[in-house]
């Protein structure tokens, strides 16, 4: 799930954990969790604050770029799966709750969590009646089937996941848009109006996991389906419902959806009146903004800028209206093995790294701790790796990055193109400084930037313009789709996730022994048997050079004294946008 920025100290996983646990401690609050009470500095992290049933106002929210998009089965960002929710319901979803729960699955449309059955290899759900699109007509099980259905087409569908594609029975299948009979698709099957079936080819314990993390059982009536224009305007399930349609790279604004019954769905609240959503705006001044009151979310969740972090830290008042969360992202540099097929090549851009540099370029102490594995230390069961020397003040090796350069063939050095988020100052500053040590051993980078609602589909996540731009390196952060070793390291490692567009596997790395555990783990039902297996896949990902790890992040995020029940989400690393009030 792509995601945000961060700050921590060096922080063993322990700590962690058991912060993490802390916010499930307190006072019982707002939505059955805890509530953190009066504004005071990280009190989001641990509970619900300025907790309030207070219904009107408009909720303004704010973004430096924009979406990757607003249909439901084609967003990736967790912001977008996060701000989804307002005016869509899935099968399942995350808990609406503060603390470890927020990680949990909870039912959405459906009546309760799916049921295997057939060695897991079949998962069937009952939906809830009376449920009704914003047009008032009913949500039925067939809507879901279709909107599985069209995530199949990755020419239309570009962005979103790709786990149903590669998980269900339906090999050969193309997606609506080239087939309409969808009595074809057999991946999906649904008996009644109320009962939605999923095949899979393999056994696979963690379905429910799967399908409450992303939009792509949000459903679509086969006759309001418009394609890629379906993103401008999706059929509202939620509270809300676009006015009008979304403009990209502008924005748009939602309003109540007069057919959502709050008896229906205890994960959202319908409290203002009106949310607007602004796409472009300098993230300087989105900043200042913030710190004013005009806005009161950043919709991308990826904390302040330097400027303004500086100024909140400095300033006590300010200071308490803003949290310190650990955000599950991990902000880290995919090495493509396609465009350095060298795996001795890859390990000199490791060692040559400047990563000092590159933690301070998140905020150093406050932008996260230095990162060793691939997966962050809130992954059950992660254990941390010592392949390659960390440490803060660790300038790079420039000895050993020579002496992987000689042994690859290319003892002075070799050039290739580093490209990142041009609106995310964060990714800019880690690209400079990845740039600048590197060059010390004679690898020179070519630095591009390109737009975050378009990088991660077309550029950094399309392997045919990583290949035509000979791309080598990408900023990117990501976090766990859901929480274990497979919704975290699958997309990134396994040959199966590579796709053509929304790729999220931009190492490109397709080794069969990583390849043969992936195919081996989800037929395992012990979760600390898999835990092993993951852990293997994240250390031979590291021994392979497809990724420089960087930073596990740690968000500061500030919210506005007119911003009501706010608390951190860990299930999206960052606040819960479906329950937010203003005041």
């Amino acid at each position: 799930m792509r995601k945000t920025n961060t700050r921590i100290a060096a922080v063993s996983g322990a700590v962690v954990l058991s912060l993490v646990l802390g916010a499930c401690g307190g006072d019982s609050g707002g939505n059955g969790g805890t509530t953190g009470g009066a504004a005071a500095f990280d009190a989001g992290s641990k509970g619900i604050v300025n907790a309030s049933d207070k219904k009107g106002g408009v909720l303004k929210f704010a973004v430096s770029d924009d979406f990757d998009s607003t249909d439901p089965g084609n967003t990736y960002y967790a912001f977008g799966n996060n701000f989804i929710r307002l005016y869509t319901r899935t099968l399942m979803t995350y808990t609406s709750k503060p603390g470890t729960e927020g990680a949990e699955p909870s039912p959405d449309l459906a009546e309760a969590p799916g049921v295997p059955s057939d060695d897991s290899k079949t998962w069937t759900y009952k939906l809830r009646k009376g449920i009704k699109y914003e047009d008032g007509t009913e949500v039925k099980a067939r809507d879901i089937k279709y909107a599985v259905a069209r995530t199949f087409d990755r020419g239309v569908l570009r962005s979103g996941p790709g786990y149903f594609k590669s998980l269900l029975a339906a090999d050969g299948y193309q997606g609506p848009y080239k087939d309409t009979n969808l009595d074809n698709f057999k991946g999906v099957e649904t008996p009644d109006d109320y009962t939605v079936v999923f095949k899979l080819k393999d056994s696979f314990s963690e379905w429910n996991e799967l399908v409450s993390f992303s939009g792509q059982t949000a459903p679509v009536p086969q006759a309001k389906d418009t394609g890629e224009q379906y993103a401008l305007h999706p059929l509202s399930s939620g509270p809300y419902m676009w006015e009008g349609n979304y403009k990209p790279k502008q924005g748009g604004a939602l309003v109540r959806n007069p057919n959502w019954d709050q008896a229906t769905d205890s994960n959202r609240k319908q409290l203002p009146d009106r949310i607007e959503v602004a796409a472009g705006v300098n993230a300087e001044e989105l900043d200042n903004q913030l710190l004013s009151g005009d806005v009161q979310v950043e919709l991308a969740g990826s904390g302040l800028q330097e400027a303004a972090r500086q100024r909140v830290l400095a300033d006590p008042a300010l200071k308490a209206n803003a949290d310190n969360p650990y955000a599950g992202f991990h902000w880290l540099i995919p090495i493509n093995m396609k465009n350095i097929p060298n795996v001795e090549c890859r390990k000199a851009i490791i060692y040559a790294a400047d990563r000092d540099a590159m933690w301070r370029a998140y905020g150093g102490d406050v932008g996260g701790e230095m990162a060793t594995s691939i997966m962050p230390p809130i992954i059950p069961g992660r254990e941390a790796s010592n392949i390659y020397p960390i440490g803060q003040g660790y300038k790079g090796d420039e000895a050993k990055a020579k002496d992987a350069l000689a042994k690859c063939g290319q003892p002075n050095g070799f050039e290739t193109t580093m490209i990142y988020r041009s609106n995310r100052p964060k990714e800019k500053a880690t690209a400079e400084a990845v740039e600048q040590s590197l060059a010390k051993v004679g690898i020179k980078l070519t630095l591009k930037g390109y737009p975050a609602g378009s990088y991660t589909t077309d550029q950094l996540g399309s392997p045919s313009f990583v290949a035509n731009e000979k791309v080598g390196l990408g900023t990117y952060g990501w976090a766990a789709d859901w929480q274990s070793g497979y919704g975290y390291d699958q997309a990134l490692t396994d040959g199966k996730a590579i796709l053509p567009s929304g790729n999220s596997n931009a190492a490109e790395l397709d080794d069969p022994q990583i390849n043969q555990w992936w195919n081996e783990v989800v037929k395992i039902d012990n979760a600390a048997e898999r835990e092993k297996i993951y852990n293997q896949i994240d250390r031979r990902a590291l021994e392979l050079g497809a990724y420089l790890p960087n930073v596990y992040a740690k968000s500061l995020l500030y919210r506005p004294t007119n911003l009501t029940n706010v608390y951190f989400h860990v299930g999206f690393g960052m606040y819960d946008y479906a329950n937010l009030g203003v005041s």
